[in-house]
């Protein structure tokens, strides 16, 4: 007998991607949905979401229902976008909360509804499996050149993350001293009553891919707090955010940097300026940079690797 729950899955995956994509969110509610058929079916929808349309197990229960099929809870700690609990509810409403599947008998709706879940699951683990981002550092580059390289390699990959925690990992090379805050990329500064994403003494260091006007209020907002705000964006991006900056009135009164020269300044620093040393000086930065990648995030495949 054909499997009745593929095809229809096939259409669900394929009206839920974006580009070609399917986010973990989506993968992970899938996996979520069906397996609550897999022990109930049909169901009631107040059974398996809240009133606000939220998918039971899909956020404090995830990791056990992940975990159940071989899905280690780093793929993704909880469906926390709406559109992922939307995308769940879709999927309930196409097998009408299982009621198109109740004619059935248990042991083989219970096995289709396994191999469909296995297709999901294989999604998953291809997403695990990515490779890192992998940069090859000629020595006859600057350490400018290098950070550049690892921007650009991340860029549409990221979302920030990439950028936020390089300059953390910098922040930690020169400071091994103080405490370098890790908040995983997607961690608000008013979530977490944070000044910024960084701050030392009374400087907040802000770190972004693509500087916007809210987060220039937030240096405003440094400002009347009597810190100094130092905004950190990729090169390409500077003239934009000192223009914002101008149009606030607070250019001349806060630091606008490179990453890239922020970081490779260091480099040369540490290295007591021996050339020879510049690539030691950026292996340190970039463990440094995978390990507190690894303690926050759940997307290791931005893990750093130097050829």
């Amino acid at each position: 007998m054909k499997n009745p729950i593929l095809d229809p899955l096939a259409v669900w995956i394929e009206a839920c991607s974006n580009k070609g994509e399917v986010s973990r969110n989506t993968v992970a509610v899938g996996i979520v949905v069906l397996d609550h058929l897999r022990r109930r079916c049909p169901v009631e929808p107040s059974e398996v979401q809240s009133k606000r349309g939220e998918i039971k197990a899909a956020r404090s229960g995830l990791s056990a229902v992940l975990e159940k099929y071989d899905i280690p809870a780093r793929y993704l700690k909880e469906v926390t976008t709406r559109a992922g609990h939307q995308d769940g509810q879709k999927l309930f409403e196409l097998f009408q909360y299982g009621r198109l599947l109740a004619n059935i008998p248990p042991k083989s709706r219970d096995a289709f509804l396994e191999v469909a879940i296995e297709s999901l699951v294989l999604r998953a683990k291809e997403w695990l499996a990515r490779q890192h981002l992998k940069i090859n550092c000629d020595r006859q580059f600057s350490p400018a050149t290098w950070i550049s390289n690892i921007l650009a390699e991340a860029k549409g990959r990221s979302g920030g993350k990439v950028e936020q925690h390089l300059v953390g990992a910098k922040l930690a090379e020169r400071h091994p001293h103080d405490e370098i805050p890790n908040n995983p990329g997607h961690a608000g500064d008013v979530q977490t009553g944070r000044a910024g994403d960084f701050v030392l003494a009374s400087t907040a260091y802000h770190v972004t891919a693509a500087p916007g006007l809210a987060l220039i209020e937030k240096c405003k907002t440094n400002l009347a707090a009597g810190m100094h705000p130092f905004l950190l964006v990729p090169r390409d991006q500077v003239d934009r955010a000192r223009h914002l900056a101008e149009a606030q009135g607070i250019a001349e009164r806060m630091t606008i940097a490179a990453i890239e020269e922020f970081v490779a300044q260091n480099i040369i620093e540490l290295s007591g300026g021996d050339q020879q040393a510049f690539v030691t000086v950026l292996r340190a930065i970039i463990q440094r940079y995978n390990d507190r990648l690894e303690a926050v995030e759940t997307d290791l495949s931005l893990k750093i690797e130097i050829n």
